[in-house]
C-alpha cells in the first residue's frame, strides 16, 4: 500500500505565500517523477510543477517565476513553495508520484487526496 499525504494548504491573501508538502509512504522501491497538479471548480485538472528523480523541474507557464518545486529523496517528500499568489491560483492541489513498489513491479501513478488553496483578492 502506498499513501501520499499532503499538507500546507489554506487561505491566504493575494500576494502572499504558502508551502505545500507531500510525503509518500508505504512499500516503495523507487520514485521517478513527483509533482503537483491542481483543479479549480468547473475546470480540468492541470499540471502545476513536476520534478524528476535527478531534481530537474518543469513548471506550467502560469506559475513560472512564482512557484518553486523541490524534493527530498531521502524522505520521499516533494514540496511546492508558492509565492506572489493570485486569486486564479485558487484550486485543490493534488500531489502526484510515479513510482515502483518493488523491483518486480511496473511504474504506476499515485495521487494524494488533495489540499485546498484559496487566494483572496
Amino acid at each position: 500500500q502506498v499513501q501520499l499525504v499532503e499538507s500546507g494548504g489554506g487561505l491566504v491573501q493575494a500576494g502572499g505565500s504558502l508551502r505545500l508538502s507531500c510525503a509518500a509512504s508505504g512499500t516503495i522501491f523507487s520514485i521517478n517523477g513527483m509533482g503537483w497538479y491542481r483543479q479549480a471548480p468547473g475546470k480540468q485538472r492541470e499540471l502545476v510543477a513536476v520534478i524528476n528523480s535527478g531534481g530537474a523541474p518543469n513548471y506550467a507557464d502560469s506559475v513560472k517565476g512564482r512557484f518553486t518545486i523541490s524534493r527530498d529523496n531521502a524522505k520521499n517528500t516533494v514540496y511546492l513553495q508558492m509565492n506572489s499568489l493570485k486569486p486564479e491560483d485558487t484550486a485543490v492541489y493534488y500531489c502526484y508520484a510515479k513510482l515502483r513498489r518493488t523491483y518486480y513491479d511496473a511504474t504506476y501513478d499515485y495521487w494524494g487526496q488533495g489540499t485546498q488553496v484559496t487566494v483572496s483578492s
